[in-house]
């Protein structure tokens, strides 16, 4: 998605392309056999779920055809992970690849241990701690999150900084989008995002299963994978949108 002249444009392919993907069902193919995928396009060309589906049924709430739907969709499922793990920006990352971005992203540190050792700012652990170890199982609305961990008018500032930060060092991720429910258990007004650790989709000792391996060559498992399926992406490009 870019910005042109102040219009946004969206950047995609015709319906009978035959690299278009059609269904959520067939985004989720595709992100299993590419391993992680940004949602938007971004500096590596072809690199997003953006550019292989059809630009005029972005926001169209036709949800069999729908991208940004879509995302809600695998989101839910659990068989992929959704958040900001592309420079700052949304995307996805598979069950199988998630282990290695955790290992490389996290350089072998559980949170607890990256706060204790002065690597993560007090006001990440006001996040955190909601997500501890008798809470795992534990997923929240971000407008609930934000009120638990102390974030607001006459409390901590950069809420929405500090979650993507979070999702970057994939503590964190999107797990659902649901609209929130009153006193009486009426739902109302727009979906709204649901936060929980990535532990909670796949449990500590699948997520923590390269911890053994440097993170150093998580890096350049990454990196080499990167070159095999999108050769046209430069040392330059792939730091840029994968570091």
């Amino acid at each position: 998605m870019g910005n042109e002249s102040g219009e946004w444009i969206m950047y995609g392919v015709d319906w009978d392309d035959p690299e278009c993907i059609h269904t959520v069902d067939e985004a989720m193919e595709y992100i299993n056999e590419v391993g992680f995928l940004p949602l938007f396009k971004n500096d590596i060309p072809g690199f997003s779920l953006e550019e292989i589906t059809v630009p005029e049924y972005w926001w169209s709430d036709v949800s069999e055809k729908d991208p940004w739907m879509w995302r809600a969709v695998i989101a839910r499922k659990h068989d992929i992970v959704y958040g900001k793990f592309f420079d700052r920006k949304a995307g996805f990352i598979s069950k199988k690849w998630l282990p290695v971005f955790a290992n490389y992203r996290r350089d072998g540190y559980d949170f607890d241990a990256l706060y204790e050792d002065g690597k993560a700012p007090n006001k990440y652990k006001k996040i955190m701690d909601n997500f501890i170890e008798d809470k795992k199982d534990a997923e929240i609305y971000s407008n609930i999150l934000k009120k638990q961990a102390g974030f607001g008018k006459d409390g901590e500032k950069g809420f929405d900084g500090a979650i993507t930060n979070l999702m970057m060092q994939t503590y964190l991720c999107n797990c659902d989008f649901r609209k929130r429910v009153n006193k009486k258990g009426v739902e109302y007004g727009w979906d709204v995002a649901v936060y929980s650790s990535i532990e909670h989709i796949y449990g500590y000792d699948y997520v923590t299963s390269c911890y053994k391996d440097d993170p150093g060559d998580s890096w350049r498992q990454i990196a080499d994978h990167m070159h095999e399926i999108y050769p046209v992406a430069s040392d330059k490009q792939i730091r840029k949108v994968l570091k």
